[in-house]
């Protein structure tokens, strides 16, 4: 299971820091065995929900045990940690589906699948945030591998439709920050095949097509998304955005057009 924590550990009575990440705007996330080993502190942190804050005075036994940690923890030393837990993603369900065969995975009920594409959809929701877009793109991608792996009834294809509309508005946001005008569109795109009236996806695809200066087909979109939502501030934002970039590019062009032809004026 992976966490953020925002966290402080103190020797005897809150005298002595010895470890904090308490500066870190956007703290990493960590696994629970892996980068976090003390055994207090792993109880610890199962026993909490998130965003909640703690205080955990923990005994040698379950902390640094007889030998402590030198030089900066002595043996049979008791410490205090002041913990906050600002996200919780339990990967144990993820990291044993991508063992199984595809035979096996293919034997797993709907329910587990959009479970386990749910959970890697809150990873690549978290490195999002943190800005790591590239790790974003490939968790979301990650999502709908899950998904793709085989036939479903009708009912089964509805839910499987609505969690991949997540991933694919998703990934169109992220290949937007990637720069990726063209990528993003597709996924906009695809979005828009799941639910054709979909605003957001509508949005998505005018901002691909202006970050392409594909300017009319952008504003085509964002009229449709400004038909479906007349107010929301985003879509009349970008809407307003567009008309100024067309405005300068059609200055643009016109300021071309005379250079090209007042050297021809000039022989009149």
């Amino acid at each position: 299971s992976g966490c953020t924590v925002r966290y402080s550990g103190y020797l005897g009575n809150w005298n002595k820091l010895f470890c904090s990440n308490g500066n870190s705007k956007y703290p990493r996330l960590m696994k629970l065995g892996k980068d976090i080993t003390l055994w207090g502190l792993e109880i610890g942190l199962l026993s909490m929900t998130k965003g909640e804050a703690a205080l955990f005075l923990l005994a040698p036994e379950y902390a640094y045990g007889q030998q402590g940690c030198p030089p900066s923890i002595p043996p049979n030393t008791t410490v205090l940690f002041k913990v906050e837990l600002l996200d919780f993603i339990d990967s144990e369900e993820c990291d044993a589906f991508f063992e199984l065969t595809d035979e096996q995975r293919d034997r797993l009920p709907v329910e587990k699948l959009l479970k386990v594409a749910a959970t890697e959809r809150e990873f690549g929701n978290y490195f999002f945030y943190k800005q790591c877009f590239k790790i974003a793109k490939d968790r979301y991608k990650r999502a709908l591998s899950i998904l793709d792996r085989r036939s479903y009834s009708k009912a089964e294809q509805s839910q499987i439709n609505a969690s991949k509309l997540l991933l694919f508005l998703n990934l169109s946001l992220t290949y937007l920050k990637l720069e990726c005008g063209d990528r993003a569109l597709k996924y906009g795109e695809l979005a828009l095949e799941v639910d054709q009236g979909n605003a957001k996806a509508l949005f998505r695809c005018g901002q691909a097509c202006l970050f392409m200066r594909e300017y009319s087909k952008s504003r085509d979109f964002l009229t449709r998304a400004q038909c479906i939502q007349p107010f929301n501030r985003d879509i009349n934002n970008e809407l307003k955005k567009l008309a100024r970039y067309y405005k300068e590019y059609m200055e643009m062009e016109k300021e071309m057009c005379c250079q090209m032809f007042d050297p021809l004026n000039s022989y009149g």
